[in-house]
């Protein structure tokens, strides 16, 4: 047990990526509109998550290089490389933008379950604020440590929960493995993929993994340190659903709602539990996405800058910004939290293929590039995120 905790990594930060105010929101949507019927679509986003992340971090420990370095690298024709980085930074810039307007508006969903909603328009720049001061120091380590404990209670809470309401397991079990597509389900389950299958963890992912192990051999520890963190992640956002299941309202507007589905656990305490992990899960979420996307424009543009740097602080800064003012916008916070987690699942594909195609180039990972069966797999999971992520803008624009 020692050992395995002196050899966890990255991949814990990739699992706490699911249980962000986005997992929590659109999760309990899936159970409460739809009941165990999209457990599938978690079922494949663990799935797809495993592979798309081991392969982010094979090429982070072999190359000992960032991804988009690495991607960089490898187009030749100048015209086509500075394709490649406008479709990157494009997707993470929009994807982090939109994911950090959700994480402020899930932390600020959990201080109005607490304080009430009185003066919820001050609490997306409260938010802003805490987390800017944190990005600008430097120095918020011990703080995102207490926080993902907090975070870590309200997933052990949702676990506890899904099993006092007793599930229908013969429901549930056909839920996990039968796709199914009920009428209006399409936007909430590219939703459910975008939130577990987050295209800047594959890039925080690679360069985190090369600080952690600079060995070959060390490839087993980052493979097993991603399997476990990334399933127990995907147990607690199934369990979430599961636990939605029992909620009797249909109608999920603030953080109260959301809250139901820990009542029978903690009955009336359980908005003031629900609102301290959202806030929680909130704050680590808006310091950790706009940092990722400052690390990829780092790569893009070659700039080799710190954490201090001015360049750096830019990007991160604007990410953060962006963030703040969407979530003050007078739009529902639940509305912004589903519309950032399907912007994910709608660009995943972008980075997915990017990967795929790095993860087959012998001169980058010689014999540990792709096999047969990695790539049908892989490739299987990037075409249904395809599908989906079209058919999702269709569904958007009848809508529209």
């Amino acid at each position: 047990m020692m050992k395995w905790f002196k050899n966890t990594g990255p991949g814990v930060l990739v699992a706490a990526a699911f249980i962000g105010p986005g997992t929590v929101t659109l999760c309990t949507l899936a159970g409460v509109k739809f009941g165990y019927t999209l457990l599938w679509a978690m079922t494949l986003s663990i799935i797809a998550t495993i592979i798309l992340q081991e392969m982010a971090a094979r090429v982070g420990i072999i190359t000992q290089k960032g991804l988009a370095a690495i991607i960089k690298e490898q187009i030749k024709n100048p015209i086509l490389k500075k394709i490649a980085i406008i479709l990157i930074l494009s997707a993470i810039v929009i994807g982090n933008a939109a994911y950090e307007a959700g994480n402020i508006s899930g932390a600020s969903l959990g201080v109005s379950a607490v304080f009430g909603e009185e003066n919820y328009y001050l609490y997306p720049i409260l938010i802003g604020i805490i987390a800017f001061a944190l990005l600008y120091i430097g120095n918020y380590k011990i703080l995102e440590r207490s926080l993902v404990v907090l975070v870590v209670i309200m997933s052990i809470s949702f676990l506890a929960t899904a099993v006092i309401t007793k599930p229908n397991f013969e429901l549930l079990f056909k839920g996990m493995f039968v796709p199914s597509f009920p009428k209006g389900s399409m936007l909430t389950i590219i939703g459910l993929i975008g939130t577990t299958v987050v295209p800047y963890n594959l890039f925080l992912h690679a360069s985190l993994v090369k600080e952690k192990w600079k060995n070959k051999s060390d490839l087993k520890y980052a493979r097993k340190d991603t399997f476990i963190a990334i399933i127990l992640g995907g147990f607690v956002s199934m369990a979430i659903i599961i636990a939605a299941t029992a909620i009797n309202s249909s109608n999920i507007l603030n953080g109260a709602d959301l809250a139901k589905g820990l009542e029978p656990l903690y009955g009336n305490f359980a908005k003031y539990f629900l609102g301290i992990g959202l806030f929680a899960a909130g704050i680590t979420s808006a310091i950790t996405a706009p940092l990722a996307a400052a690390y990829v424009a780092n790569s893009c543009f070659s700039w080799k800058a710190n954490l201090t740097n001015l360049k750096f602080r830019a990007v991160w800064f604007l990410i953060l910004l962006l963030g703040v003012v969407f979530s003050s916008l007078k739009i529902s916070p639940i509305e912004i939290i589903k519309f950032a987690q399907i912007a994910n699942g709608i660009l995943l594909p972008v980075v997915a293929l990017f990967l795929l195609w790095i993860v087959n180039k012998t001169t980058v990972l010689g014999n540990f590039k792709n096999g047969i069966f990695q790539n049908i797999i892989s490739g299987l999971i990037i075409l249904v995120t395809i599908v989906l992520g079209f058919k999702s803008i269709l569904k958007v624009f009848e809508l529209l």
